[in-house]
Parts: C-alpha cells; structure tokens; sequence
C-alpha cells in the first residue's frame, strides 16, 4: 500500500485529503508543521508528499530545500498545495524539484488522486526503465479516445511540464511535436501541420502571442486550432489570447492533465479537424 505523507496546518483539508487518500486504498500521515514533515520523510519514508507551503517552525520552501540536500530524502516525489498560484511561486516550487503544483482554491479532492497516482505511476516506471504508455492507452476520460492518431504540437520550453503531458498524450496514441520556442516552432510548421497546437506564452526569444500572430497570418497554418496554455492567467491576457485567434486559454495552475486532453478533443470537434 503506497505510503502518502500530508505536510498542512488547515486541519480541514488535511482531512479531507486524509480521507480520500485512505478511500482510495493509500495509507496516510498527517502532520502540521515543516519540521515534523521532515521529520516523518526520513523516518517513515512515505511514497509521495503533499506539502503546503506557509506552515509553522518550516515553511513548505524551507522544507525544498533541505529535501533536496538530503540524498536520503531527496527523491520523494512531492506535490505543492498553495494558496498562491502566482507563476512566480509555481516556477520557485518547480526549481525545488516539485513534481506538481495545486491550487486550494481550485482543488478537488479526485484531482488531488488522480495526480497522486500519476506521480507514482511514473516513478514506478521510470524505476522498472519502461513506458506506461500501453497500460494508459484506455485513458479515464471520454473525449480521450478521440485523439488517437492526432497529430499535436507542443510549445514549450518547461522540461518538467514537456515531460508530463508527453507520457500522457503518448497514451492517447497521439504523434506528438515538441517545440521549446518560436523559431522551431515555425519552422516545424513550414514542414508539417499538426491538427491542433498547444502553445505556452513565456518563452525563449518569441513570446507566444508573437508566435500565435504569426500561425493566424499565414495562409498555411491559420486554420490550425490553438490553444493557450500559461501561467499568466490575467483577464487582459486572456482577452488578447481569444483576439488573436486562440480557441482556448487554460492555465496551467488551474487545469489537470485529463482536462487538457478533454479541452483538445471539444476544440478538435467544435474545428471540424
């Protein structure tokens, strides 16, 4: 039985999350403070964290931190719970090695599973050195089967994110493009044209709405669906997104996996692609 430890001082949520994990056949921990997290991480040796980030005596970055000099501790896979969805703490969390990033506003509880599983899925996997794609092929979500054979784009240069939506697309049996800026982008798109793009805003050198202006400018590519995926999340942003032709803005501290690949399916329908 997959052991989860939950480092947060909300005692409500903990046990919401205490209880839906037990449900969901893990066995838990629950503690409230940095220090005990730590604490219980070399003691019990837990499966996966889930660690808020303003807590007593240790803050959740505090606890990053020591994690990740502890070569005892150090590759627990841990999953941030926070109040703050800024893309600033997301990508200071990401640099901590975080495997995933959650919202509390936004959460819900079989969000919370789901991703769960999919960390320790993948860490089962990458220790046994093979692809979970085939035992994924049949996803949990309806709309996924619709992709199998798609041919889809993926701009971004976040290594940890392009590495996660691509174990999970190639379950979809999707041919998968990825791109890590504009340049590459455009010229992948001079060779080839994918039925949908997944375009990230902050990049290297051109930034996504310069690319997206480009994509709809030419005569080529301006029927190929786009969508948005960003840490910005400002209605202005939004707005200039959907003016330039965007079909969807998502963001990406709000959205799960299976909600992406629910939101490429509905935008391939709705195109008619």
């Amino acid at each position: 039985m997959p052991k989860i430890l939950i480092v947060e001082d909300d005692s409500f949520l903990g046990g919401v999350l205490v209880q839906q994990l037990q449900v969901s056949g893990f066995e838990t921990k629950l503690v409230a403070d940095g220090v005990l997290g730590l604490q219980e991480m070399k003691e019990w040796r837990p499966d996966l964290v889930l660690l808020d980030v303003i807590l007593p005596r240790k803050n959740g970055y505090e606890v990053l931190e020591i994690k990740s000099n502890d070569a005892t501790i150090a590759r627990i896979p841990t999953i941030i719970i926070s109040n703050s969805g800024q893309p600033v703490e997301i990508n200071r969390a990401l640099a901590l090695g975080v495997k995933d990033y959650l919202i509390k506003t936004e959460i819900d509880p079989k969000d919370v599973i789901a991703k769960v599983r999919l960390q320790l899925d993948m860490e089962t996997n990458k220790g046994a050195g093979v692809s979970d794609a085939p035992r994924k092929a049949v996803a949990s979500v309806p709309e996924a089967s619709k992709l199998a054979g798609r041919k889809i784009m993926w701009v971004e240069d976040d290594t940890f994110l392009s590495e996660i939506i691509a174990r999970k697309l190639s379950g979809q049996n999707c041919t998968l493009i990825h791109t890590t800026d504009g340049d590459d982008a455009l010229r992948r798109l001079a060779e080839e044209i994918p039925d949908i793009i997944l375009l990230d805003i902050i990049l290297p050198g051109m930034n996504g709405f310069e690319i997206l202006t480009r994509i709809k400018e030419n005569e080529k590519t301006k029927n190929i669906p786009v969508i948005l995926l960003s840490n910005l999340g400002q209605k202005k942003d939004i707005a200039k997104g959907k003016l330039l032709g965007a079909a969807r803005f998502l963001v990406k501290a709000t959205v799960t996996l299976d909600e992406i690949i629910t939101e490429i399916a509905t935008v391939l329908k709705e195109s008619h692609v």
